[in-house]
């Protein structure tokens, strides 16, 4: 499968995950239809109208496997199932008939680095040191002083190995210690997740986010991390991040797993492949694979992780485009499960300047639920904190929960979510900020989003189109989209205080499309463009040059 990604390039030749937007849903979180205050496949079902109104091409489900939940569904103990707490087989297969029906895609989360510690894999592998799955994860004796086989930390906090008395090894798990890592050096492991890949997409899904895609292979030698000797801000009180992961993470062989993973998509029409990837641009780009037979879409998190600053920001955006192999598609994430919420980073008003940026720069988008509707992270009392990340480090402030609450559907009890306590409180705002209340008011950030969502839908240049940068400074940042004849200058103001900008080249008049001013769509726009603060324009040029005098 190619891409078509040149110029000349019509509208037929590129793939759904190259024009639409995806969504992701955290299914405990979405919506409660069985009243156990979990959200389920059912009740995701009752939710996919509103989806298709919203504008969404494709959603994308975290983990709904069988699981002890000891993270979440990240800690999976059979892949070709699903939990209880969301449905069974037969929801699933419902949803995607509903899914398919509406003219929409469905993907799923592929957690391939690590299991549960109940999977039966890993039972009989610590069953003992002769079993013929032993080595399908990662076992290592002590060091002869006794220690531990290297320095290699758990992201969730202290030393990722953990001991085990009845074979008397030690066994890797990069995050919970109940996620023991699989051994992807062993070809049994690559055909039976191979497998287990098949098994999903002759079910009908169209495609995968591979979780923790640059974790699968480690250093074949088990050599220590280096200590950085520079710390990143906020990572003084984060040992894992005091090490540099270049024996524990991306190792050149991984590549050659992502290949496997891809030449099995690439057996099944129009599936797609996504990577968890939180590498530098550089080794990012790599996942795209040698003649772009790797990941479809290395998930990009730049705008996750950087300031907000223009200027940095308009960097990072050339940076990539720049970086990009020749086939290579660019995506853009601002939000997900493992983050905080953009409206909490950025505040609402510059959530809006955000989504325009998200949706108009050149690239498949991904939103996370509730972020079209304005939530913020929820204050989760230490009591109440159910992440592992959060309840093995409580005073770091690095609970996940605050970003995974309840969505917020109406002002009716719980928001709508459930009919019963929530495994997660619900917002205080709910009552005020919620999907019934923004559908009914064309101000809201809801009505934003669906006009934005449109806009994008319906004009190739803002799906397609290429991408060149015009002007940054220390307030705005600007850019132009063009398909064909069809071209439109987006301009961001990243700043509380009104910014002007006057373009000196391929601009001289146009008419504003769409402004996170509501009042301010459809009015002209001449060669000197003023922006309130918080504002972002999506103007369609109509006239590039100046009119010729006398004329």
């Amino acid at each position: 499968m190619e891409n078509a990604l040149t110029n000349t390039a019509g509208q037929s030749d590129y793939f759904w995950w190259q024009t639409g937007t995806i969504y992701q849903i955290y299914p405990r979180s979405f919506c409660d239809s069985d009243g156990d205050g979990v959200g389920d496949l059912q009740g995701i079902i009752t939710k996919l109208d509103y989806l298709q109104w919203l504008g969404i091409d494709c959603i994308w489900l975290s983990p709904i496997f069988p699981s002890p939940m000891a993270d979440f569904g990240y800690d999976i103990s059979d892949y070709k199932g699903i939990h209880p707490l969301f449905g069974t087989m037969a929801d699933f297969d419902e949803l995607v008939g509903e899914v398919h029906s509406r003219n929409m895609k469905i993907l799923l989360d592929l957690v391939p680095n690590h299991t549960s510690d109940q999977h039966p894999w890993f039972i009989e592998s610590r069953s003992s040191r002769t079993n013929p799955k032993r080595d399908w994860y990662l076992w290592q004796d002590a060091r002869e002083d006794g220690g531990l086989p290297n320095n290699w930390l758990s992201v969730f906090g202290g030393p990722a190995w953990e001991w085990d008395e009845a074979t008397g090894q030690y066994y890797y798990h990069a995050f919970a210690v109940q996620q023991p890592d699989l051994n992807w050096r062993n070809p049994e492991v690559q055909q039976a997740m191979l497998d287990v890949m098949r098994f999903w997409l002759e079910k009908g899904i169209d495609g995968f986010r591979v979780d923790v895609m640059w974790h699968m292979i480690k250093d074949l030698q088990l050599r220590d991390n280096p200590a950085l000797t520079n710390l990143l801000p906020g990572t003084e009180n984060r040992p894992y991040y005091q090490f540099a992961q270049v024996y524990s993470t991306d190792q050149p062989e991984v590549h050659d797993i992502v290949r496997m993973m891809r030449a099995l998509t690439d057996k099944f029409d129009q599936r797609v492949l996504i990577g968890e990837i939180y590498l530098p641009v550089e080794k990012l780009v790599t996942y795209y694979g040698h003649d772009s037979k790797g990941a479809h879409l290395p998930f990009n998190f730049q705008l996750l992780q950087l300031p907000w600053e223009p200027m940095s920001i308009a960097m990072a955006i050339d940076t990539y485009e720049g970086s990009l192999p020749a086939s290579g598609w660019p995506n853009w994430v601002l939000g997900n499960h493992d983050k905080p919420r953009i409206a909490s980073r950025v505040g609402r008003d510059q959530a809006r300047v955000a989504a325009v940026m998200l949706l108009t720069l050149r690239g498949t988008p991904t939103l996370y639920y509730g972020d079209e509707i304005g939530m913020r992270d929820v204050p989760i009392p230490k009591h109440e904190i159910v992440d592992p990340q959060g309840v093995n480090m409580p005073e770091l402030n690095i609970s996940r929960d605050p970003a995974r609450t309840p969505m917020q559907w109406n002002s009716q009890i719980n928001a709508g979510f459930s009919r019963r306590k929530p495994w997660l409180r619900v917002a205080d705002d709910a009552g005020r900020i919620n999907v019934e209340a923004g559908q009914k008011d064309p101000y809201s950030m809801l009505s934003f989003y669906h006009r934005l969502l449109a806009l994008r839908k319906s004009e190739p240049a803002l799906h397609i189109g290429t991408y060149s940068p015009l002007y940054s400074d220390n307030q705005i940042i600007a850019y132009f989209r063009q398909y064909e004849n069809d071209r439109f200058l987006i301009v961001l103001n990243l700043s509380h205080r009104p910014a002007y900008l006057t373009p000196r080249q391929d601009f001289h008049e146009g008419k504003i499309a769409l402004s996170t001013e509501y009042e301010r769509i459809r009015i002209k726009t001449g060669p000197d463009i003023t922006l309130n603060g918080d504002e972002a324009l999506v103007i369609r040029v109509t006239q590039t040059t100046p009119p010729t005098p006398g004329l």
